[in-house]
């Protein structure tokens, strides 16, 4: 998943999916990951020297890390704005649309607009302020689209809509 940025006070929007699954981790954190590792620890330190037990060491380390990404998610949730996708009209794209383009090679690509904290291009979810993203908004099929990238300019076709859940 993404890292963001400081949105700056104002709502980062979110699918219901991807809020699912920010509220499975910060969960899983919780009440499995944290406790778990809590053991771990006081195991480590009820064997002695602390100074060279490189379990204990490693524990307090890892906890540090889960504490920080509780703290993070809780934080976030502020910031987040669940939005239901397609709930406008669905001739265009809009946030939570699966788009699918061809590129100038005649290549299909298809991708889900999604916010910045569910982007995951190996799942096919880019953001919607993403280059690509921001040039989608309010596109209709059939019109042609072009990014600037840093390997340079690239056009698509926008060849359908679908407003659904995979």
């Amino acid at each position: 998943m993404a890292a963001v940025a400081q949105a700056g006070g104002r709502k980062v929007h979110i699918t219901p999916e991807g809020a699912k699954k920010l509220q499975a981790e910060l969960e899983q954190l919780w009440r499995v990951e944290r406790p778990r590792v809590t053991r771990e620890v006081a195991a480590a330190a009820a064997l002695g020297d602390r100074s060279e037990n490189a379990e204990y060491i490693y524990g307090k380390k890892r906890l540090r890390e889960i504490d920080r990404r509780i703290e993070f998610l809780r934080k976030r949730f502020d910031l987040l704005e669940v939005v239901q996708p397609g709930l406008v009209a669905r001739d265009r794209v809009y946030f939570g649309a699966w788009v699918t383009l061809e590129d100038e090679s005649g290549t299909e690509l298809c991708y889900r607009l999604v916010g910045p904290d569910e982007s995951d291009v190996d799942r096919n979810l880019i953001s919607v302020e993403s280059p690509i993203g921001r040039a989608l908004l309010g596109k209709s099929a059939g019109d042609e689209i072009a990014v600037e990238r840093p390997a340079g300019r690239a056009c698509y076709t926008l060849l359908e809509i679908r407003y659904e859940s995979r």
